[in-house]
């Protein structure tokens, strides 16, 4: 389904955001990108994106560059660390933003938003405004607007980073259940090895300075996952697993930054 093939990425100043990366990701997939700051988990996103473009390489989505993806029938959306919302719109007014700068017609509009709003649980929130709304239920809004144009792929940029414990376990929680449901391709950028584990059926982790990637972790654990995998002791195992190759990617930033 996706193909990054040795795309790399170089700022104009000469900063190295990003040494070549190789990856092939299978429809269907939950993948993470874990690591610390300034490993080039937000600007790998927005390569597969086609926000970003790659300094060398290529990236295809179904066969094709990215920016040929509607010639392939198939959909990506981006869901961003902030909601995003417009605040002087209602919440049906944001969701349905993507179908107007579509063309879809209003009657077409109308359902799509309201099956999308009933996906993430607000359908009884249509008519309020963001500033109504908690930092969970306004980032439910940014994902029913990323659902509303059906799309096979979603690329998330750490959503749930700003929320607390609570509130944004029950979000993974609600992430999972719409991947499965709708058949997504997901790819998440999270810090959080335990959001890491929670959610992936594999876990790309990524090293700064320059970023890269140095381990794919595959979670070969059944769905779905409830309250009793965050404490089970194969959670425990891959959580320390991964713990181990952040401290590795850690040092060996460290490494790179002193010999520079």
């Amino acid at each position: 389904m996706i193909e990054i093939l040795s795309a790399s990425k170089t700022y104009p100043n000469g900063t190295h955001a990003l040494q070549p990366v190789d990856l092939k990701i299978q429809e269907g997939e939950f993948i993470t990108l874990l690591g610390p700051s300034g490993c080039g988990k937000s600007t790998l996103l927005k390569m597969i994106a086609g926000l970003l473009p790659a300094t060398d390489g290529r990236i295809l989505l179904w066969n094709k560059p990215v920016d040929q993806i509607e010639s392939t029938g198939h959909r990506m959306s981006f869901v961003f660390q902030e909601a995003t919302l417009m605040p002087w719109s209602r919440v049906a007014g944001n969701v349905r933003l993507p179908l107007e700068l579509q063309g879809v017609t209003a009657s077409d509009a109308d359902q799509r938003v309201n099956d999308s709003l009933s996906l993430v649980g607000l359908s009884k929130f249509h008519d309020s405004y963001p500033r109504e709304l908690s930092g969970g239920m306004q980032m439910r809004v940014s994902i029913a607007r990323g659902l509303v144009t059906n799309p096979t792929l979603i690329l998330m940029d750490e959503p749930f980073g700003a929320l607390d414990e609570i509130t944004r376990n029950k979000l993974d929680q609600d992430l999972l259940e719409l991947w499965q449901k709708k058949k997504l391709t997901v790819i998440f950028v999270t810090h959080s090895i335990y959001e890491a584990v929670y959610l992936s059926t594999r876990v790309v982790v990524m090293a700064a300075r320059p970023g890269r990637v140095i381990e794919e972790v595959s979670v070969d654990e059944p769905y779905p996952r409830g309250p009793e995998f965050r404490v089970s002791t194969q959670f425990a195992k891959y959580a320390k697993h991964l713990q181990e190759s952040l401290l590795r990617a850690s040092n060996a930033g460290e490494l790179a930054e002193g010999a520079v």
